[in-house]
């Protein structure tokens, strides 16, 4: 029998636990990269990752809405490193004109897409006046 005071101790591990997990997600851009250009290293605001609409600002004049999407099958983050020395001997004699090997790592394993599209001004407005309508003075 698992006494009381372990029972907490335990919930409050299992719920530090989970303030602590990580949760990737990737931005999908490729609806507007067609129409608008963004500019290399420009500045950004994501905000609202908590809400089902979350909105990502960049280079402070384009106002993108995000909508979030299940993956289908299992979608992998991997990241890119340069070969340590010591493989590059292990592997033999480089070419000079052979490509500079890479390493490729798994990072994480991605639930959810976020899928962006443009935020019209439009929108903003019938925004607002769902919020009044909710809200009367």
């Amino acid at each position: 029998m698992i006494e009381p005071e372990n029972e907490i101790h335990e919930e409050q591990a299992a719920a530090a636990a989970a303030e602590d997990e990580e949760e990737y997600v990737m931005l999908d851009l490729s609806s507007i990269s067609n129409h608008i250009r963004i500019p290399p290293n420009a500045p950004y605001v994501l905000s609202g990752l908590d809400t089902l609409n979350p909105i990502l600002i960049i280079d402070n004049n384009i106002k993108l809405i995000g909508e979030y999407k299940e993956t289908f099958g299992t979608c992998l983050v991997f990241n890119e490193s340069e070969v340590d020395p010591i493989d590059k001997e292990q592997a033999g004699p480089s070419d000079p004109k052979q490509t500079p090997v890479k390493k490729v790592n798994p990072i994480a394993s991605l639930d959810k897409i976020l899928k962006f599209r443009l935020f019209m001004e439009a929108e903003n407005r019938d925004i607002g006046a769902d919020k009044q309508a909710n809200n009367p003075p």
